[in-house]
């Protein structure tokens, strides 16, 4: 008699899977990432420290903290199921543009934005949290209109869409003044569309809408006019406004192959601005050299393929999108902070995740990441006959634990 196994129907694929081992490699690779940030702010800080008149032990000292934090939420996220965020979508939204409306309540004003609250001593960015909350609405969102079969609708999905990121380039874009995180914004709700399905000619002419828009703010501003002056031409002006970009160059051309060496940077000393923060790629590469960025670039694409092989094996549209938007988020952060310390894109003030200094920025990429570690819990075991890593992920103690029999894959002739 032939025993055939029915392929999985939508519903099937929509509930959750079988518990079994996660992919450890996320906390792993996070965890170097965020050990080389260490690292090299505690290189730094005696630098950083002089400069600014406070302790050696300031900055590395915060910094830690904010590691202990982030390994908190991690484990804590990691552990809550990722369909509890379906249910507190609206009260997520809420408190995100509450926080928006405190920054210029309580906030305080720093190189000309108003971007951060002030609490005890602990600063908190607002677009941080905003853009976690835009990572699970969009979800929420598109899995739903998904399941109806109105992605390619108008009026229910897309009218929806533009109006959140209206309300989104108006808050973070114009009011905050942070064009690189509506940057990572943008790129995390195309990306979530474009997995999602909806359909290709109105992404391409939501896109046209878009770039229109970013082409006005960039002209209504003189900053943002002359930051893409210096991206166009970086040494015309090395002593005003291409300033931070001539020393990230200078930075980057003077560690060469091997770098500098650990304790040799010179370009923190007062030279590079923001050297902890959205420059520390440059103070990296100043450091170990072609190398030392080579081999964090490979981390990076290691944890991006990590987190693609999530997407492929999730057991829902949910949690498709949500590990879909985690992954555009930190790809497309990484590749604008890379890119604008290599002359390759604008300055955007944006952090590298997992390694800059600063506590938001590390504490909700770490929690977005113990959420996408949740999600591998659950992600499908087999894709094809000939696909023998797809289960990988599982633990033979839970096997054990369940008491499912063991049988042998060839038997002993009688």
């Amino acid at each position: 008699m032939n025993i055939t196994t029915p392929a999985y129907t939508s519903t099937q694929s929509a509930s959750p899977r079988r518990r079994h081992r996660p992919d450890y490699w996320l906390p792993m690779l996070a965890t170097a990432l965020l050990a080389i940030g260490l690292v090299v702010v505690y290189a730094i800080s005696p630098g950083m420290s002089a400069m600014k008149g406070v302790s050696e032990s300031y900055y590395i000292s915060k910094q830690v903290l904010a590691i202990v934090m982030s390994v908190v939420a991690f484990v804590v996220l990691s552990h809550i199921p990722y369909t509890y965020w379906r249910r507190v979508v609206k009260p997520l939204c809420i408190v995100a543009l509450a926080s928006a409306v405190a920054v210029f309540a309580f906030g305080e004003e720093i190189n000309g934005a108003h971007r951060w609250i002030q609490v005890g001593g602990i600063s908190f960015q607002s677009a941080e949290l905003i853009k976690f909350a835009l990572l699970v609405w969009m979800a929420d969102f598109l899995a739903k209109r998904k399941s109806s079969n109105e992605l390619g609708d108008s009026n229910k999905t897309l009218k929806p869409i533009a109006i959140a990121f209206g309300i989104i380039i108006f808050i973070v874009a114009i009011a905050q003044s942070d064009f690189g995180s509506t940057a990572v914004m943008v790129g995390m709700g195309s990306a979530m569309m474009f997995v999602a399905g909806v359909p290709l000619k109105k992404l391409l002419i939501a896109g046209v809408v878009l770039v229109s828009i970013a082409g006005l703010l960039i002209a209504s501003s003189s900053y943002r006019r002359d930051r893409v002056t210096t991206f166009l031409n970086p040494t015309a002006d090395c002593q005003n406004s291409g300033y931070q970009s001539c020393q990230a160059l200078i930075a980057v051309g003077s560690g060469g192959i091997f770098g500098l060496g650990l304790a040799n940077s010179v370009q923190a000393y007062g030279y590079l601005p923001e050297a902890a923060n959205d420059s520390i790629f440059a103070i990296i590469a100043e450091k170990f050299g072609f190398i030392g960025v080579s081999l964090i670039i490979a981390v990076f694409a290691t944890l991006f393929g990590r987190l693609t092989r999530i997407i492929e094996r999730a057991p829902d549209d949910f949690s498709r999108l949500l590990v879909t938007g985690m992954l555009a988020w930190f790809a497309v952060q990484a590749i604008i902070n890379i890119g604008a310390m290599i002359g390759l894109l604008p300055l955007k003030g944006i952090t590298l995740p997992f390694i800059s200094y600063g506590g938001t920025s590390l504490l909700f990429v770490t929690g977005a990441l113990g959420i996408a570690f949740q999600i591998s819990r659950h992600s499908t075991l087999a894709g094809n006959n000939n696909d023998t890593g797809a289960g990988s992920y599982e633990d033979s103690s839970y096997r054990r634990g369940q008491r499912r029999p063991y049988y042998a894959t060839t038997r002993r002739s009688a």
